[in-house]
């Protein structure tokens, strides 16, 4: 194979693609009132960097772990191990840097300084020699690439804890953007965190069912347990308790106190939009197996996750 032959492979096999997922760190600093912080921004970007990393190193060994059932996969036989470009022994390699990569960059935080202290969302927020920094920041990242080994190995094999793990894994994420900035979660963006990326994660298991429903093989071993109806079921609640919790947020006395505005509720209208988009996707198109791409391709839920990151910004930032 030609360098750039496996240069593409080795770009393939830790999906860049997917690090648009690691943009949720920086909830923290747009939702704690601290977007024009240089400082906070740079540690949201070294929390971003790491995440990369740690989550490449994750499809890495996935792909590893599963490469004997890729190679039977009509699609997945085209991933970098499965197909033979990239060796086992250096998907190992390219996993131990990319884990290396993502540990080291969290030393970066110390070269920004101290945070200025923000509210926002954050609720008594303590300082960052106690919550925030090196330490926070690579504990969460640490935690999140334990526990994803984990679900790689065995957890994803349960159906509902599979979803929810990933679903905290996004919670883990914000976690690491707040720690890295000096910024503490209060309860509703931990809440919301983790429901619409729980109600995508439905969404997408629901792709799953279909597809087995049309072949009649299981494209997960935890697939056999659910079924249109149950996934319908599941879409309609996270979408339900999402919507009523970001409502809940908008009109609560901290937030609005914190804020000096009660005109955030006008923003639930972008999150119910965006929802109902999402579910017309998964169930009337029939195209929500992957997250990821769904957000990159389509136009309607960019512009709607637009409209409403700029009228946020404009109700709380301006006024």
């Amino acid at each position: 194979m030609t360098k750039v032959g496996m240069l593409k492979s080795l770009i393939r096999l830790i999906r860049p693609s997917q690090w648009i997922k690691n943009l949720f760190v920086f909830a923290p600093v747009l939702f704690g009132g601290a977007l024009l912080d240089t400082r906070a921004l740079l540690a949201g970007l070294v929390a971003f960097l790491a995440f990369c990393f740690a989550a490449s190193s994750i499809y890495c060994f996935n792909d590893i772990h599963d490469v004997a059932d890729d190679r039977r996969h009509p699609e997945k036989c085209q991933r970098p191990i499965a197909s033979g470009a990239i060796s086992v022994a250096q998907a190992y390699g390219v996993m131990a840097v990319m884990i290396a990569l993502g540990v080291a960059v969290t030393f970066l935080l110390p070269l920004i300084g101290p945070m200025a202290p923000t509210d926002g969302l954050a609720i008594d927020m303590p300082t960052v020699p106690e919550w925030g920094g090196v330490s926070a920041t690579l504990f969460v990242v640490v935690f999140y690439w334990l526990l994803n080994l984990a679900y790689c190995v065995k957890l994803k094999q349960y159906a509902i804890i599979d979803v929810c793990i990933v679903a905290f894994g996004f919670v883990l994420r914000m976690l690491a953007g707040g720690g890295a900035a000096g910024i503490e979660l209060s309860h509703w963006i931990v809440l919301m965190a983790f429901l619409i990326t729980l109600f995508m994660g439905f969404a997408k298991r629901r792709d799953d069912v279909l597809q087995m429903e049309q072949t009649g093989e299981a494209p997960r071993k935890n697939t056999v347990r659910y079924n249109a109806t149950f996934m319908d079921q599941a879409l309609t609640i996270t979408a339900s308790v999402t919507l009523v919790c970001y409502i809940m947020y908008t009109v609560s006395p901290e937030v609005m106190d914190r804020f000096q505005t009660n005109k955030l509720y006008l923003t639930s209208i972008f999150v119910l939009v965006g929802l109902l988009r999402y579910m017309q996707v998964a169930v009337v198109d029939k195209r929500s197996g992957n997250p990821t791409k769904v957000v990159l391709r389509d136009r309607f839920i960019q512009l709607d996750v637009v409209a409403w990151i700029v009228t946020f910004i404009l109700i709380i930032y301006v006024g």
